[in-house]
């Protein structure tokens, strides 16, 4: 079976047809980088391993993301009646977001990049294909993906330079050698590294993990990076820098489902579902970072719950869109911090991160700011 006319149409469904990412896309078979993954079916992972070429064809050339590794379970070697828990660990990012990043990276046909966050090697691919291998260098902290990589790459005759590296920490390019780094893993501050590795001007694009928030920025005079918060919206995995994130706080939402407040109140404002509300969300990570959430209907009934490291947690629980019975506790009081979110948001008519300028100090020490409004990351 033929998988270029697959390839083509998904070229011409995320690119414009006079794009330079068309031909890379159109080009590259990106079924070779994702032969199984993990889906959730029933409320837990279960492998995809398709053998009939259309079924594959059909996965893979949508544009979608397929979430490849769970936890430390790699959908390459499961077993199919694995059903790993946990969270995804790696994916092959939907296309259209992949090409979306590296546009925003204003590659010139001699540039070098730094590609973060190797995954699968399909986006190291792309960006071979639009430069040259020679000018792309592709890191992830995952030896197994990396030595993966490298096989598939080499398959279709690509040899870009592969490397294991925590993203964080030193990286395998000289100072100032990289024009573009462009970060398929969330940050929450700028690492000095990558900062290190742009020459003066070079351009940085990446998202800060617990957000929706895409930045861009160009490296200055005093080792620092002055940019904007891009109006696009963008969400990676956030970084890591071993085979699996720290545990998750799945306990104290579990806690948070039935124990009473230590203060119950009305909510102004209706249950709003948070991590589907991506300003909402981002601003709220901005304010209070570390915040997880649950959300459930049931029988026109709605359920939010939000818990954090520290011990606070909150549930909101109303009639459709009704005022909330909010109960909460420990040291902070999260439904009332999202609510001061939306008033503030009624009071001004938008949120202010959205376009906001970024500023990088040398130390990777990052501030966001618009009008009155900043944040310290």
């Amino acid at each position: 079976m033929n998988w270029r006319p697959h390839a083509q149409a998904l070229a011409e469904s995320v690119t414009h047809r006079s794009s330079r990412w068309r031909d890379p896309v159109a080009g590259t078979p990106r079924h070779l980088f994702v032969p199984r993954w993990w889906e959730r079916a029933d409320a837990r992972w279960a492998l995809q391993a398709p053998h009939d070429e259309g079924q594959w064809y059909a996965a893979a050339y949508r544009d979608t993301s397929l979430v490849t590794r769970v936890g430390p379970h790699h959908a390459d070697r499961a077993k199919a009646d694995d059903h790993p828990t946990g969270r995804p660990t790696s994916s092959a990012t939907l296309p259209s977001l992949v090409v979306s990043m590296l546009r925003h990276a204003y590659l010139d046909d001699g540039d070098q990049l730094l590609y973060v966050g190797t995954g699968t090697g399909y986006g190291t691919a792309l960006a071979a294909r639009r430069l040259h291998c020679e000018q792309v260098t592709s890191v992830d902290v995952d030896p197994y993906l990396v030595e993966t990589a490298r096989e598939r790459l080499d398959t279709i005759a690509l040899g870009p330079r592969v490397e294991t590296a925590d993203a964080t920490g030193p990286l395998p390019v000289a100072a100032e050698s990289t024009d573009s780094l462009v970060s398929m893993v969330s940050v929450r501050t700028i690492p000095t590294s990558w900062l290190t590795a742009l020459c003066l001007g070079g351009r940085l694009v990446t998202t800060i993990a617990g957000t929706s928030l895409l930045v861009t920025a160009e490296k200055d005079n005093d080792g620092g990076a002055t940019g904007h918060v891009q109006w696009d919206r963008a969400g990676f995995m956030p970084v890591r820098h071993g085979d699996d994130y720290p545990p998750s706080l799945a306990p104290l939402l579990a806690a948070a489902r039935h124990q009473d407040g230590e203060e119950v109140t009305t909510g102004p404002y209706p249950v709003v579902q948070v991590e589907e509300a991506w300003d909402l969300d981002s601003m709220l990570s901005l304010t209070a970072p570390g915040i997880v959430h649950e959300y459930r209907e049931h029988k026109g009934q709605r359920t939010a719950i939000m818990a954090h490291a520290d011990g606070s947690w909150a549930r909101a629980t109303a009639e459709g869109t009704g005022r909330p019975t909010v109960h909460q506790g420990g040291p902070q009081r999260l439904w009332d911090i999202l609510d001061g979110i939306r008033q503030d948001w009624l009071a001004t008519g938008e949120l202010p991160v959205r376009g906001a300028r970024v500023f990088i100090s040398p130390e990777g020490r990052t501030i966001l700011a618009r009008g009155e409004w900043h944040a310290q990351l």
